[in-house]
């Protein structure tokens, strides 16, 4: 059976501040745990009114310990942003205080623009190299000691924090298949080269001592209500994002609106749809099979699920009705 997961971006909604974001996100996490989803991860995102898990580790250690049983992790820490001896500081630490319970999902984007990139970095290097390299340097901390090792990760060594890459591109789908690694991909705002990057992946994934044989996850927008009418109102708040997104405007998530004619010229409302092809909005019977028809396409073994909902109540629905329709996929 397909797992489900979650991915959160502890979403500042217009009207809310960072507190009820947060305070949303572990009631949102203990909510699916009980519903029966895998994972729950948190994403890296820097300078936006919107999101509030910029201090991913910092969430993901909040969430791990107001949970019991669902995985928590990253999706993902954006690598190019920090030493790989801190990552490895940071979830050898979450791995000690949660063991099995804490994933690693690594990109190489900023999750910002390009100043916050140099506040965050203060040199910038585009390096593709040096994206391999450091996740080799990462897993090498978290890997069982070694003779000689003169650099340790304390907590760390020995804890083995499972590692995924990310991507929203083919070159995370190679990177994962050359390292032998679990990849998820970004479908659920960046689908273009989706199918592509999963058949590389597959094609060329070399076996490791982590993973015998490839494993995808995929990201999906889904919006479950009670109506197919209901759930395009709900789908209003995310279109309106996307839209400020292409118009450079920044800001909370907004209050979803009767309809978006009039807001969009043509050009913007197909990128919107562009970008926002894979999803899954509608009644229960709706979702599943637009799902079906993913699963179908893609052949994932996960998808991973985010819900941007103005609303948190109706947040905590659409988990539930998706968790109810699961059994079916």
């Amino acid at each position: 059976m397909t797992q489900l997961s979650v991915l959160d971006l502890s979403p500042i909604v217009e009207g809310g501040d960072a507190a009820q974001a947060l305070a949303n996100t572990l009631d949102l996490a203990r909510h699916v745990e009980s519903l029966g989803y895998s994972r729950y991860w948190l994403a890296e995102h820097h300078n936006m009114d919107g999101v509030a898990s910029s201090a991913t580790a910092v969430l993901i250690g909040h969430v791990a310990g107001g949970t019991s049983r669902i995985r928590v992790g990253s999706a993902g820490i954006m690598l190019p942003n920090h030493a790989p001896l801190v990552i490895a500081e940071q979830f050898g630490t979450l791995a000690t205080l949660y063991p099995g319970r804490i994933d690693l999902g690594l990109g190489r984007a900023p999750g910002t623009d390009q100043v916050t990139m140099r506040a965050l970095r203060r040199t910038l290097v585009a390096d593709d190299d040096a994206f391999i390299g450091d996740v080799q340097e990462l897993r090498g901390y978290l890997g069982p000691a070694r003779p000689g090792q003169a650099v340790r990760a304390i907590p760390g060594i020995g804890t083995e924090v499972p590692v995924w890459i990310l991507g929203s591109s083919l070159y995370g789908a190679q990177v994962a298949a050359m390292l032998g690694l679990p990849f998820a991909f970004a479908s659920h705002f960046a689908p273009q080269m989706l199918l592509q990057a999963l058949e590389i992946y597959r094609e060329r994934f070399r076996p490791s001592a982590t993973l015998s044989e490839p494993y995808a996850a995929v990201g999906v927008n889904v919006i479950a209500a009670d109506s197919d009418d209901e759930a395009a109102h709900l789908f209003t708040s995310l279109q309106q994002r996307f839209l400020g997104m292409q118009r450079g405007q920044r800001g909370p998530l907004p209050r979803p609106v009767e309809s978006m004619e009039g807001r969009w010229n043509e050009s913007e409302r197909l990128n919107v749809e562009r970008m926002l092809a894979v999803a899954a909005i509608g009644s229960p019977v709706t979702v599943l099979n637009r799902l079906r028809e993913l699963l179908e396409l893609t052949r994932a073994d996960e998808l991973i699920v985010t819900c941007a909902v103005h609303d948190h109540a109706a947040r905590k629905r659409s988990y539930a009705l998706l968790a109810e329709a699961k059994a079916a996929l």
